[in-house]
């Protein structure tokens, strides 16, 4: 399932960043190429105004009688002035690109008259003569003849009629950047998916690790529930067996199986219990407001909590010591609290050594409570410590030794501290024996 998992994760990130810069990419072209067109625009307006100028000037000079020389090509001109060519290089440049432009004058009957001083290219006869045709009847503006490869500016001034052509590869510079965006992106794609396939591992890794913890919890929750129900099956059968027996006289598997039930009783409440404090974990990251909080004496909490042990501690041989430092407060649920101390003080007596000691210390530790529980004994292997608060976790000994719970009550115990802001740490080594800390924000 996690490596189908991955395949669509993969699948659908390397589809989204595609369709990503497919549209961006396009976008480019798209914007390139209409500031193509519009600088080809604005040479062929350039030209036809620079054009309508001169014609301009000249009939200004006709009007006072002045003379009209005549150029080499036939051209009228203008007592030897020329229009400005374009001006390239240099520090201070325009910014636009030089578009090679042909313009012509149109008479009525659509004879076309080259303006040779104005011309910076030159277009065949018969394609002249097929552009004419098909701009005859035209209305003025800008245009493409597709068929022909060239842009059109046909444009009336100084009672004069204009028609400007520039190649239609003025403006196709889109296309080499577009083939050189494409091979960006395929290489950009190809980088992605090393990418992908790296961060893929690194980001199923929590749902791995959760899926792994899933079914170890659905099979010791299994086993767990398997071994009471178990027993309970056999004590029923065999009280079946004799029905003519009375109750006195098969007490024996009549309390078996209520010490089995209430065993299956205290884990079916713990999985509730682990069930209720995630959905609210769950609800406060979404947003939702978390249980109210009372304030709580927790030095009252611990003190009772340790007098309830006393009695176990006594029938043990271990000797049970206690600093509490008093009138220590904060804000939390109380009966969570209570199980939190509990359940520590609960599993040092377990697994403490015959005469041996548990020590129960709350302080303050600055802006904290710090409750920590101690005791004697044999050492948590530094295999099993980093597992101790996992849900049904137990090591060998704890589960063949006969003193191992479900493997619930840590995990209960470092989810309280986490609900109410804190943390639960354990330690253990030979010397020192093993400590469970917890540490709880003030109010």
């Amino acid at each position: 399932m996690l490596k189908k998992l991955r395949i669509k994760f993969i699948a659908l990130n390397m589809a989204t960043v595609a369709v990503v810069l497919t549209v961006i990419f396009t976008t480019i072209c798209v914007v390139n190429h209409r500031q193509s067109v519009a600088t080809v625009d604005g040479a062929l307006n350039q030209a036809i105004a620079q054009a309508s100028e001169h014609q301009g000037r000249q009939m200004g000079k006709d009007a006072f009688g002045e003379g009209q020389p005549e150029s080499a090509d036939g051209q009228p001109a203008l007592d030897g002035e020329q229009p400005a060519p374009p001006t390239i290089g240099g520090r201070e440049r325009s910014g636009g690109q030089v578009i090679p432009v042909a313009l012509f004058s149109m008479s009525s009957d659509g004879d076309m008259t080259a303006l040779g001083r104005y011309n910076t290219a030159s277009i065949s006869q018969d394609v002249l003569e097929q552009a004419g045709e098909q701009l005859a009847g035209a209305d003025e503006g800008f245009g493409s003849l597709s068929d022909l490869g060239l842009f059109y500016m046909k444009r009336q001034a100084g009672g004069v009629m204009y028609l400007a052509f520039a190649d239609m590869g003025s403006a196709s510079g889109w296309r080499a950047l577009a083939a050189t965006l494409a091979v960006v992106e395929v290489a950009a794609l190809a980088v992605f998916l090393v990418i992908s396939l790296f961060f893929s591992r690194w980001a199923l890794r929590p749902v791995a690790r959760a899926w792994t913890q899933q079914r170890r919890f659905v099979a010791d929750a299994s086993h767990d529930l398997k071994t009471p129900l178990t027993v309970i099956l056999a004590n029923t059968s065999i009280a079946l067996e004799h029905p003519e027996r009375s109750v006195a006289s098969q007490s024996q598997w009549l309390e078996s199986t209520q010490h089995e039930a209430e065993a299956m009783q205290g884990l079916v409440g713990d999985l509730l219990t682990l069930a209720k404090m995630d959905e609210e974990e769950a609800a406060a990251q979404s947003g939702a407001a978390r249980p109210a909080f009372e304030e709580v004496d927790l030095s009252d909490v611990i003190e009772g909590e340790v007098l309830q042990f006393e009695s176990v501690a006594f029938e043990r041989g271990v000797k049970l010591g206690s600093q509490v430092e008093p009138g220590i407060k904060l804000r939390g649920n109380e009966q969570r609290l209570r199980r939190l101390a509990g359940t520590l003080i609960d599993n040092a007596c377990k697994y403490v050594d015959d005469g041996g000691a548990v020590d129960v210390a709350l302080s303050r530790a600055g802006k904290q409570a710090k409750l920590e529980v101690r005791n004697t004994g044999a050492p948590i292997s530094p295999e099993d410590l980093p597992h101790v608060f996992d849900r049904f976790y137990r090591a060998d000994k704890a589960r063949t030794g006969g003193a191992g719970g479900h493997g619930l009550g840590l995990a209960i115990a470092r989810a309280i501290a986490e609900e109410h802001g804190g943390t639960l740490t354990a330690s253990s080594t030979q010397a020192e024996g093993t400590a469970f800390t917890a540490t709880l924000p003030l109010k």
